[in-house]
């Protein structure tokens, strides 16, 4: 009998290839739909994204994931958020949290009661004092949220440090289980029909043929198919964010067991730490036109908690993305579509949300006949845009917000033009301690205000609301709640403690 399914073909394995088979796995009928990933084992995968952000629950609880065995199996730890250290100016600190600061009282944000009791010399302790995951994450301690809402230990939420390499396998063993075909082989030919220019089927260099009704690429940086064979272009991003290289280089535990990632500021670039159970991953992002490569390595080699485990590996890129992400039938996920620097551990969501799109957007399987609805494709690259421009003014913020005068590169960025959306989001705060507080996409308003304010970004003014409230009841709301924070965090576990009874991982051999 013959298979009438609308057939989707994946290019590409990997963690891209395989969130978008799982997803599309768990969401589609097989009835409706067959889905098949092409990959060979003899090309590799950039691999180096090991953090992410709280969204990647939803997308493995929207899988059936078991938390404490996906865990285990690619040695994640918990993250409750991102710690810069030296961004503003040599010494500084500061958490961007996963969850919020204080609470809005009487319809105003909090922000701007702290910002009032600060002006009159009544706000007891710093911005961050108010937020459950920073005292948790300076404490290095982790528990699960209270799901009561009412509790203020519900007001955070946390991701995960994991193996990127070993959570694309897991993804692969679920997906493979549940009726996606997996074909081992590298595309040597790509026919496509000489009406529409759609793409009919790839040619393996075995021979294999395997015909579909929407391809995928997945191809990473390469993007075989929307570049390759639509000539889809690249818009640049590198003058608003230079850094166009990255040595990456894993290395055995040493230090604190932190429920939080690193980005540490350097003299071209920043460099991040992530602690897995059974290592540590370490990188340094940097420019080529401020840094050489053998500078960077040995920047990178003299500030690692412990010993090094492999030579430092170099990777090379460009921030910006594909002009269009979905164009005839199709369809880029991942790097193929474009990237942005791992800064706020943005890359696995960006893959998440352009899955979640697709999948609301998919063709049915009548479409096999009639063709794509080029709304659909309209819709999902204004999608695509939005997601990673709201991202990219969020990185550039981080840049142009430092105050370390005297050094080339940062130099350069704290005078150098900027995204108009970004100049208008920060003259908006200035005046009025209005943060970005959006409901799709990344990123929303506590995360806005733990840079701006981290930074050393304030405000001249903030909402004249918050002037009706009584100085003294602001006061003790805010000590109240800075010392139910305190209180909370001291009775919780350590995050190695939990680790070790929640999900510790077989020691590696």
């Amino acid at each position: 009998m013959q298979d009438t399914r609308y057939r989707i073909v994946i290019i590409g394995g990997g963690t891209a290839g395989w969130m978008t088979a799982a997803g599309l796995a768990r969401q589609l009928p097989g009835a409706d739909y067959s889905v098949t990933l092409v990959e060979s084992d003899e090309i590799g995968t950039v691999g180096v994204g090991e953090a992410t952000l709280p969204h990647i629950k939803l997308f493995n609880d929207m899988l059936g994931l078991d938390e404490a065995q996906f865990m285990r199996e690619t040695r994640a730890t918990f993250k409750l958020g991102i710690e810069f250290c030296d961004w503003d100016r040599p010494g500084d600190r500061y958490i961007h949290p996963f969850g919020a600061f204080g609470e809005p009282w009487g319809g105003v944000e909090f922000q701007n009661h702290w910002l009032r009791a600060r002006a009159s010399g009544r706000a007891g302790a710093p911005f961050e004092a108010y937020s459950y995951a920073v005292a948790a994450a300076r404490a290095n301690a982790f528990e699960l949220p209270d799901e009561n809402p009412k509790s203020i230990r519900s007001t955070y939420s946390y991701a995960y440090h994991f193996d990127a390499g070993l959570y694309a396998e897991f993804l692969r063993r679920w997906a493979t289980a549940r009726g996606i075909t997996r074909i081992e082989g590298q595309v040597n030919a790509i026919d496509r029909d000489a009406t529409s220019g759609a793409i009919t089927q790839v040619t393996l260099k075995s021979g294999q043929s395997i015909p579909g009704d929407l391809f995928i690429d997945c191809t990473g940086f390469r993007s075989l198919l929307l570049a390759g064979q639509f000539d889809v272009g690249w818009e640049d991003w590198t003058s608003w964010l230079p850094c166009d290289r990255a040595l990456a280089v894993p290395c055995a535990h040493g230090g604190d067991f932190t429920p939080y990632t690193r980005a540490t500021a350097r003299p071209a670039g920043w460099q991040w730490r992530i602690p897995l159970q059974h290592r540590i991953g370490n990188g340094y992002i940097f420019s080529s036109n401020f840094l050489s490569q053998e500078a960077a390595q040995e920047t990178l080699l003299a500030h690692l908690d412990g010993a090094a485990l492999a030579e430092p590996r170099l990777l090379r890129f460009s921030p910006g993305r594909r002009a269009l992400s979905w164009r005839s039938n199709c369809v880029a996920i991942g790097l193929a579509s474009g990237f942005l620097e791992p800064l706020e551990s943005t890359s696995i969501y960006l893959i998440q949300a352009a899955v979640i799109d697709l999948i609301n957007l998919m063709p049915t399987p009548r479409m096999a006949k009639d063709g794509i609805d080029p709304r659909l494709a309209d819709e999902f690259n204004r999608l695509t845009v939005m997601q990673y421009e709201r991202v990219r003014d969020f990185l550039v913020l981080h840049y142009i917000a430092n105050r370390r005068e005297g050094e080339p590169f940062w130099d350069y960025l704290r005078h150098m033009p900027i995204p108009d959306s970004l100049a208008h989001k920060l003259e908006l705060f200035r005046a009025r301690a209005t943060a970005p507080n959006y409901q799709y996409g990344l990123f929303a308003r506590d995360s806005w205000l733990s840079v701006l304010v981290g930074q050393g970004v304030m405000p001249e003014g903030y909402d004249r609301l918050a002037d009706t409230f009584d100085l003294d009841m602001v006061a003790a709301r805010l000590d109240d709640f800075a010392g139910r924070i305190g209180s909370g965090v001291a009775a919780m576990p350590s995050h190695a403690d939990f680790i070790a009874s929640y999900c510790a991982a077989e020691a590696v051999a």
